[in-house]
Parts: C-alpha cells; structure tokens; sequence
C-alpha cells in the first residue's frame, strides 16, 4: 500500500459510478466492496504522505475516507523516508488545519525552513519535533502560531537563545503540560517558559569537547539561568548519555526540585551510565520525596541505592514501574522493602532487575555470583506482581536448583501476562552440568549449505529442512516457559558475561569474559523453541556457545512471520560465524513482494537495486580511535538503532512519550 497510488488505482474503478461490488467479481471480492469500518483499518497502514497525496486521488470513495478524522488527526511522519520537502509541504497545505497530533521525530533530513510550515497546523495539540533543525528565531515564530499546544518535543541544540523568543511564544509555552527535550549544549532550553508542565522528560546528549578539542563547561550562559517551574510536576525523567557535563547540568535542574518537592509528583526517574555521586542538594531531594510524596514510578542511580535505606522509606501509590539496574540489591530488602512482604502489587507493569546480580538471593554478603538463586523470592515477585508486562533479568546469573516446579522458567511461565522478557543465557539452562552426565547432542535442523557450496568430504552434512528434523524438546523448561507465554512481542537471551563494545548509554567495557559454563547447554534446539512465538517482532540473541549451526533460526523464521527486528552476537565459537548459511536460509521465509516492508529483507533487497536509497549501512571500527568524531555525525535516531546489543526491554516506563 506504499510508495504511490498506483496500486489502488489498478483495483478501483475507472467508473466511479459503477457500484463497488460489481466491480471485478470475477476475481472475487473487489477491495471497495468492504465496509468502510475494514478500509479504515487498511488505510490506516499507509505512510500519511501517500494517503493524501496519493491514495486519495483514486476514486471518490478513498478521496472521502482518506479525509476521514481517524486518519488524518494524527499524522506520524517518522521513518517516513520518502516524505521529501515538497511532499511535507503539500501535506501540511492540505490538511494542516485538521492535524492534532503530529510526529516529525527524526526526520533530520528535512529543513528548517520546511518543518517551520508546521505553524499552519493551527489546532496542533501535541507535537514531536525531536531530530528537526530549528533555530530559535524558526521555533518562536512556529509556536506563537499554535496557541492549542500542550505537549511538545525539541532539541536544544548549540546557538539556541531563549532570548529570541517572542511574548507570542512564551504565552503558548505557559500553557504547555508536557514537555520532552534533548540537550546538546548545556541550557535549560524553554523549561523556564513553560509554567504549566506536568510531564518533564530530558535527554542530555552533551559533550564533553567540542569538535575542535575545547573542554566544555557545565555552566549554564548568562541570560538563562531563570529558575523552572516544578509545582504542578507529575512526571520527571532524565536520562543521561555518559560524560561529566551531562552530570553537571542535570544537577542545575535537580536543584529547583530539592528546594520546593512538588506535591503530585508520582514519577521520578533518573538513568544514569556509572556512577553518579550524591550531593547536599539530591539528598535533600530524596528526603522531601520520602515525606512528602507517594510514587507509581522509581528509577535511581545505582550509586543512590546502594548501601541505602533510602527504599525503606519511599511510599508508593498503585506503583507501575521500577527499575533497579544495576543495584546491589538483594532479595531480602527487595521483598520487604519494595514488595512489602508480599504486598499485592498488580499495578506494577514493568520491572528492570538488570544487573541485580543478588536480587534473587535473600544475601549479597554471603552468596556468589554463580550460586543457585532462592526460588522462594522469585516465586513471591511472580505472586504479588502478577500482571507484569515488562521484565529484564539480563546480565546476572541467576542459576536455579535442581528442585521440582522451582525452576526459574517454570516460575515466571505463570505470568501470563508477559509481552516483553530479557533473560541471561544460563538461566534457560534445565540444570547444572554434572561430571557423570553426558552433554547433550545438539537436535540436527534444517540447515541450507549456503550459497551453493558442494558437500565437503569429511564434513557432516544436514538433512533437509523436511525431512527427520528434531524439533525443540517439549520436556525443556524454556520450551514450557515459551509455550505458555504465546503472545510475547519481545525476547531478549543475552549471556551473562556479555558486553558490547560500545554500549549506547553504559561505560564502555573492552575486557570481555567467557561465557558462564551453563550456557554451554544451551544451543540450537532452544533457539528452536522460540519458533513458538508467532507474534515476536524483536528479538535479541547473544552470547550462546553452543550454537553449532544456527538452525534454530530457520525454525524462526518459518514461524515467526511478525518478527521486526533481529540482533545476533557471538553465536558459538568465539572467531567463527557458523550460522550464516541458516541466517541467510531464515531470511527466505519473510516473503518479497514489490518493494518490501519488511526490515529483515528491505536492506537485502534495496542493496541490490540500480537506484539505491539515500542510507546506506556502514561498519565502521568500534574501537577506532576516531568513533567520536564519526558518531557526532550520526543522526541520534540512528545512533539509538544501531546499537543493537544492549537490553531494551523495561528500560523506560510503558507509554513514556509516543
């Protein structure tokens, strides 16, 4: 339904006149003879530039659903590549003024003297510009126009001046409840202006040098020092990319808030790489926070927690997000503390455990990392938060005993509920590996040789992807686990050892460690097992040394047809790639029509056409002594794509921004 008209001028009529359903009945059902409640929902799917500018101009019938107001109140045009300049502007002339709610978010590649046509969008109530290139004097003269804004979205980029804000501007940012911004240099961007906020989000993406080598300061430019407005906050969040300047400035806001704690704070959250030492002014912070207010979402920096009673004396409302990550907190205090003894918590959505190497052991003084967890705390969490959407387990090893139904993935089979789960590799593992027990022979599954390569004498061969292939085991603990959680969107298996080479937003870690000795058992027929998953779309897999073949991937990709996005690293042997020929065989099963929607073959197919998109995919060296200056030229949007292997899941609350 994509990049033209085309294709629905082929099925409509050139008569319009004639009725639609008896059009083209000897093909069958003609596509305008559904009812328009269907034709909505299908042309729901289709980018908003092609919608008007295209599909609109078929036949009468699709010129007045297209005009319909569930499609054209909100337009999303992120991602939307082929949304050029002159497109952009033609839609904005003719339906601006029916635009509510309008997503430009990325779109890096468009003018500013373009998005500045968002000022026509009169009746704007909600507006994400993040990515865009605007000026001060653009944003003023876009904002005074839209007097009906609530919620917006920028980037506070170098050479931004609060000064050049028009009376117009700040009039329309007092009534502005929620605002996201990213900062690039440090500044407190339009915050001060907007008197009225309830949701605050930032993003500090600053440097700590500029492009020449200067040391940037964290101070913030005279003219802009005037204090924010926090008293009718509900929401703040911040997260920081690493660097001391980011810290520095985050502290500048961090103060208004210990001064005065807002009485309807509800959510407080902080996401910070390393660590990040307390002062006089975040103690206070927290303290006014244990008094005064009862939260329904916490996230703090580590070195906040640690060692703390801080948790002890935090009150929470109908709590529905925590995140941990990080902590060195144990399954005691995390029961007592958190999940007060046992407390029904089925508010709670989603939960970040991430790093909590102890968090399953009632203690952390005593107990190593490699010891058997306590499945009586885990079976307590799964008890009293039983609704949990989001869990992350990731980067811990969390072994379970050989006990009967104790099994960490027979424990959290029971949260029914799960659309999002992270997990580290030796977790998954049935039991701990024994000296008089023979390993396991990995299941032989249908694995194309690749590429037309011959059989090679001396190397077994794989038989054919219909014939004698072993299946997943069903009397597996991850087998069960999967089946009994058919709707998961999201499946993070990542080794516990594992670390990227250049995380996101973590400190970077060079010095990499073998994979724990009880992801040895986990191999190709569990990767098998997540075939199950029939609505997966994101899929994380890392560190698995027994991967032979990769065959379990052909099993996903013939039954995995949702499936969006798929990260691999270190499959197997370290050195080799051994799962290419199945990778290559997975891909076949995502079906090529026209041009392709889909993710997993798109960049196959376009790479091999005469005219090339305008992004191309480059490996650059990660440990290259030049990565900062290649990644300041990298768009933040694909910068956040492309670092594929850090845990995602729980990592911001559910429905944080759009």
């Amino acid at each position: 339904l994509g990049s033209s008209g085309q294709r629905w001028r082929d099925i409509s009529n050139d008569d319009d006149d004639m009725h639609p359903a008896a059009a083209g009945m000897a093909d069958g059902v003609h596509l305008l003879g559904f009812s328009d409640e269907i034709l909505l929902h299908i042309l729901s799917h289709v980018p908003s530039t092609d919608l008007i500018l295209n599909v609109r101009r078929t036949c009468r019938k699709l010129a007045a659903l297209c005009l319909d107001k569930s499609l054209i109140h909100t337009v999303l045009l992120q991602k939307d590549y082929q949304a050029s300049e002159d497109k952009v502007r033609q839609l904005v002339k003719e339906i601006g003024r029916e635009i509510q709610q309008l997503s430009m978010a990325g779109c890096y590649w468009l003018p500013g003297s373009t998005v500045e046509h968002v000022a026509r969008c009169r009746s704007l109530v909600k507006v994400n510009l993040s990515g865009c290139h605007l000026t001060s004097l653009r944003l003023s003269k876009m904002l005074s126009a839209l007097q009906h804004l609530r919620s917006l979205a920028i980037d506070v980029s170098p050479g931004f001046d609060a000064s050049q804000l028009s009376s117009e501007c700040k009039a329309t940012l007092s009534r502005v409840r929620e605002l996201k911004q990213t900062l690039f240099t440090p500044s407190y961007g339009v915050v001060p202006c907007c008197t009225s906020l309830e949701k605050l989000l930032l993003y500090f993406e600053i440097l700590d040098r500029t492009r020449e080598g200067a040391i940037l300061s964290g101070q913030l430019m005279v003219g802009q020092s005037n204090v924010p407005h926090y008293q009718n906050l509900r929401v703040f969040y911040a997260r920081l990319a690493p660097g001391y300047i980011n810290q520095e400035v985050v502290r500048l806001y961090l103060a208004v808030l210990s001064d005065r704690t807002p009485q309807n704070l509800h959510a407080f959250l902080i996401s910070v790489p390393g660590s990040f030492a307390e002062s006089g002014a975040t103690k206070n912070l927290l303290d006014s926070m244990a008094r005064n207010v009862a939260l329904d979402a916490l996230q703090l920096p580590k070195s906040w927690l640690n060692g703390s009673s801080l948790l002890q004396h935090m009150k929470f409302n109908n709590p529905f997000y925590f995140s941990f990550s990080g902590c060195t907190l144990s399954g005691g205090p995390l029961i007592q503390q958190v999940i007060n003894g046992g407390k029904d918590l089925r508010s709670v959505a989603s939960l970040n455990l991430s790093g909590c190497v102890h968090c399953l052991s009632p203690d952390s003084l005593l107990r190593k990392a490699e010891d058997d967890i306590d499945s009586s705390i885990l079976e307590t969490l799964v008890a009293s938060c039983c609704n949990l959407r989001h869990l992350n387990l990731s980067a811990a090893h969390h072994h379970s005993s050989e006990g009967l139904g104790r099994h960490l993935c027979q424990l959290l089979a029971r949260l029914r509920h799960l659309r999002s789960l992270s997990l580290p590799v030796c977790s998954v593992a049935d039991s701990a590996p024994r000296a008089d027990r023979a390993p396991a022979q990995p299941a032989m599954h249908a694995v194309p040789r690749g590429f037309g390569k011959k059989v090679r004498v001396g190397v077994q061969s794989c038989p054919s992807p219909f014939s004698g292939q072993a299946g997943p085991q069903p009397s597996s603990v991850f087998w069960s686990l999967l089946k009994n959680l058919p709707f998961l969107e999201h499946l993070e298996l990542i080794g516990s050892n594992f670390s990227s080479a250049m995380p996101r937003n973590e400190p970077a870690i060079r010095n990499s460690l073998p994979p724990c000795s009880r992801a040895q058992s986990v191999g190709d027929s569990e990767v098998a097992a997540i075939g199950q998953l029939a609505f997966l779309r994101h899929l994380t897999l890392a560190q698995l040394p027994s991967v032979l073949t990769g065959s379990g991937l052909v099993s996903i990709g013939l039954q995995c047809q949702q499936l969006r996005s798929l990260s691999l690293a270190n499959l197997g042997m370290m050195g080799k790639v051994v799962y290419m020929p199945a990778l290559s065989d997975m891909l076949k099963h995502f079906p090529l029509r026209g041009h392709p929607r889909h993710p997993l073959t798109a960049c196959l197919w376009f790479s091999f056409q005469a005219e090339r998109p305008a992004l191309n995919v480059v490996v650059f060296p990660l440990l290259h002594e030049g990565l900062t200056d290649v990644i300041r030229d990298v768009p933040l949007l694909h910068l956040d794509e492309v670092t594929l292997f850090k845990s995602r899941v729980a990592e911001e609350p559910p429905n944080l921004w759009w």
